[in-house]
């Protein structure tokens, strides 16, 4: 896959964007890069 490719003020703000959403960016580690929903702590 292809890094995200546009305006750098336009990709900053959609990372930024989906970061506030709860999306986590996993960085390339052998398996490849991805995202996923950050875990959230529930209450008890």
């Amino acid at each position: 896959m292809e890094p995200a490719a546009g305006l750098t003020n336009n990709v900053a703000a959609v990372c930024q964007t989906l970061e506030i959403a709860g999306v986590e960016f996993i960085p390339e580690n052998g398996g490849g890069a991805g995202v996923r929903l950050k875990q959230t702590r529930r209450g008890g």
